[in-house]
């Protein structure tokens, strides 16, 4: 790419731009470092995150702002300390452009990028520190990213079912393979959308003894079977759902955000010293109340998770090419991507949508 190639993508400009009022416009990268790397965009995934930054939903946006974190695409410029990519390249960019990266952050010195407290920027909608500038997602041409933070996509993979992997993949992936899913495990999924499909797809991958998909209605029992469920909870539809599930989980997934959701009776299906792990991100962060004896009793560990570090990213990318991971994708044109994020707010999404240049 010419150094003075024009840098252009959908702009959310306020928090009217979820409403499908983005618009086509200029913008101006970060600085170049000759740590960056500069991409032709090829595909972007659709993330609810993008809905939630969009609208100021988590905090205030620094608008404009192009939204998307889950890029593939060729590399069309190539820093100088960059070691392990070259011009040419398909690469791609999860949700996170860089960490503060010293040899002294706990995180970063681990291969814990992703948790960062002292210079975490994600890929959209970050401020990088003095003057560099801004970071700008994948709704466009070009995206600027450090290397660090942009992986090679494994032969065999086709560019649109790897790129929601880059975010929406990874944000399961991370937590299944962190607390063991695999043989000899009993996995529940809460919500079968764009990441519930996902983790449904890699604890089967993983080897799970057997993976349940849990929703509200019945409606998506035949799609959460066909991606691979061995069983499948309808919360809303299942008469004594609770009673005939208890204590039958070791691990279960939720990727569902609500403050009405029935917490408790999700702990409820795991098993003595079984993990709850959130991934679902609502505005606000709000959950339902948690009663201390439900985890007494059953001497449960409630945590969360966020996103995956850049070896897990790779690890999963891998996996997803050796077993020949298919996820549901819908593509769409990249100039329709206002109807596009207009119908993923409406829950039309089978179950991830994927803008193409």
């Amino acid at each position: 790419m010419a150094a003075n190639d024009k840098f252009e993508g959908w702009l959310g400009l306020d928090k009217e731009s979820v409403k499908g009022n983005m618009q086509w416009g200029e913008f101006e990268p970060k600085k170049w470092s000759e740590d960056d790397v500069d991409i032709e965009v090829s595909h972007c995934g659709i993330c609810g995150s993008d809905l939630h930054m969009l609208s100021s939903g988590w905090s205030q946006t620094p608008y404009p702002c192009v939204v998307g974190h889950e890029i593939v695409g060729k590399a069309v410029r190539v820093g100088s300390n960059v070691k392990d990519i070259t011009v040419g390249d398909r690469v791609g960019v999860g949700a996170q452009a860089r960490s503060c990266l010293k040899p002294d952050c706990e995180e970063c010195s681990t291969h814990q990028e992703n948790y960062c407290g002292n210079g975490n920027i994600s890929t959209y909608g970050g401020v990088y520190p003095g003057d560099e500038g801004k970071s700008y997602g994948g709704y466009a041409k070009h995206n600027r990213t450090h290397n660090r933070f942009v992986f090679k996509i494994p032969e065999g993979l086709d560019s649109a079912d790897a790129a929601p992997m880059l975010c929406g993949g990874i944000t399961v992936f991370s937590p299944l393979k962190r607390h063991g899913a695999g043989p000899g495990k009993k996995v529940g999924i809460v919500g079968v959308g764009g990441l519930g499909h996902f983790a449904v797809l890699f604890a089967r991958a993983l080897g799970a003894d057997k993976v349940v998909a849990i929703s509200r209605k019945a409606s998506k029992r035949d799609e959460a079977i066909k991606l691979g469920a061995d069983e499948y909870i309808a919360t809303d539809d299942d008469k004594d759902w609770e009673k005939n599930n208890k204590r039958s989980l070791d691990l279960i997934v939720s990727t569902v955000s609500s403050a009405k959701m029935p917490l408790t009776s999700y702990l409820g299906l795991l098993r003595v010293h079984g993990t709850y792990i959130q991934v679902g991100a609502p505005d606000g962060g709000e959950l339902p109340p948690v009663n201390a004896f439900t985890l007494l009793a059953s001497g449960i560990k409630l945590g969360g998770s966020g996103i995956g570090s850049p070896d897990e990213i790779k690890e999963m990318l891998q996996l997803a090419a050796d077993q020949k991971i298919k996820p549901w994708v819908q593509k769409r044109p990249m100039k329709e991507a206002n109807a596009a994020i207009v119908d993923m707010e409406a829950g039309k999404a089978r179950f991830r949508y994927v803008l193409e240049n």
